[in-house]
């Protein structure tokens, strides 16, 4: 792309020639100029899907963006980025359907960065298979660096599987996330019950068991090595908020329930294991509720605070 001269030529004014740039930087973005920026699909003003090719898994896989009011008309700008990270059986529209996280982040100056975990949303090293967790932890903020003036603070929250996802990165590769945040995350994947709610996750996509870490008993080490409360250390220093409900009389559809009930011991185990290490954590445990958005989002609200502060943004 040509660069603008530094003075405007005669006869055009300052404001014709900052609208020019404006409108020259949208076009760009979303798909008249480069060729990252024909991968972009334009969804809204701040919307937008981009495909990122992965050699990490072998495939372009997508990633939605929510860019900041401003981004057209500051192209000096860096911004911090929030990631969000998606549930099981679910996708990286997850976000923008269930919540309201578009005119949450409104004169907010970050990019929101929601990137796909595949259809069992665990962002992790599978076995023999694809790597979501370089995707989303090195690949995609590559690309939000180089094409979307992304500065390097970054936080990350997930529900769910994206609640591991949250943790497990943040635990493995400190001091790449500034906060990090579980909404019913699953937190312990050694804990007792958790390696067959795992396994069903995996088969419920009709993939065979051992292809995400293995046999949890022959194949412990591993296990343990993408187990966030096993390696909870790499939590130092990382703002913390963990959120889970005992799922014990939330009445209606008993399956959210029963299944926040089964994680609620390995997010205490988890809470215990920081508490131990000095690791400081804002957690919220609270009586019934259900694995699913309608205690999720509140959740997302009541954490804000811990991932703004982090992110250097107004809360």
């Amino acid at each position: 792309m040509s660069h603008l001269p530094q003075q405007p030529a005669a006869g055009v004014s300052r404001r014709t020639v900052t609208r020019a740039a404006a409108a020259a930087g949208l076009a760009a973005l979303f798909g008249a100029a480069t060729g990252t920026a024909r991968a972009a699909t334009r969804l809204g003003p701040r919307t937008l899907d981009v495909s990122v090719p992965s050699a990490a898994l072998g495939r372009s896989a997508p990633v939605r963006l929510i860019l900041p009011s401003d981004f057209g008309t500051r192209p000096e700008k860096k911004y911090p980025v929030l990631y969000l990270l998606h549930g099981a059986h679910d996708d990286y529209t997850s976000w923008t359907r269930e919540t309201d996280i578009e005119a949450f982040t409104a004169g907010r100056d970050l990019i929101v960065a929601m990137p796909d975990a595949g259809p069992t949303g665990i962002p992790s090293v599978w076995r023999g298979g694809p790597d979501y967790e370089t995707f989303q932890v090195k690949e995609v903020p590559a690309l939000l660096a180089r094409d979307y003036r992304a500065s390097g603070t970054r936080a990350v929250a997930g529900v769910s599987t994206g609640g591991y996802g949250a943790m497990a990165h943040a635990a493995r590769h400190p001091g790449a996330f500034t906060a990090a945040a579980s909404y019913s995350g699953v937190l312990d994947t050694t804990a007792p019950g958790v390696p067959a709610i795992m396994d069903a996750i995996v088969a419920r996509e009709n993939l065979p068991a051992a292809s995400l870490w293995g046999n949890p008993v022959f194949n412990l080490l591993t296990w343990r090595d993408f187990n966030p409360r096993a390696r909870a250390t790499g939590l130092h220093g990382t703002a913390l908020y963990v959120s889970q409900g005992s799922g014990v009389g939330g009445g209606g559809d008993p399956l959210p329930g029963i299944l926040e009930s089964a994680l609620w011991p390995s997010a205490q185990g988890f809470a215990r294991t920081l508490a131990l290490m000095g690791i400081p954590a804002t957690t919220h445990f609270y009586g019934g509720g259900g694995h699913d958005w309608a205690h999720w989002k509140p959740e997302f609200t009541a954490s804000w605070p811990v991932l703004a502060r982090a992110l250097g943004v107004p809360e």
